[in-house]
């Protein structure tokens, strides 16, 4: 069974900065993507960013456009997210996932089929 393994979080001031990063615990299977989503306590859990594998093509959710950079190392299996300007509605549990497509309404977690178990994100004002 894959596993992704998210690291990087941590707690930061508003206007700081984070990377997380997140690894699949195989190198041998290829993702179409991988992606980023992110959970606020009593709120559902909503998509962030996604990079797909083929053609390095990004999304990303409005809230984050222009402060939140995607990338990925195919060779590796691994996925970053370059967090800037961090807010405190930023705070959250980020969770990587894998092998998904992005809906034409945005990034759905019934999409995407491999997950890890998260790391949390603290924004301070």
């Amino acid at each position: 069974q894959v596993q992704l393994v998210e690291s990087g979080g941590g707690s930061v001031q508003a206007g700081g900065s984070l990377t997380l990063s997140c690894a699949a615990s195989e190198y041998s299977i290829s993702f179409n993507s991988m992606g980023w989503f992110r959970q606020a306590p009593g709120k559902e859990r909503e998509g962030v960013a996604a990079i797909y594998s083929s053609n390095g093509n990004t999304y990303y959710a409005d809230s984050v456009k222009g402060r939140f950079t995607i990338s990925g190392d195919n060779a590796k299996n691994m996925v970053y997210l370059q967090m800037n300007s961090l807010k405190p509605e930023d705070t959250a549990m980020y969770y990587c996932a894998a092998d998904g497509v992005v809906s034409p309404g945005g990034l759905r977690e019934a999409d995407f089929f491999y997950w890890g178990q998260g790391t949390q994100v603290t924004v301070s004002s």
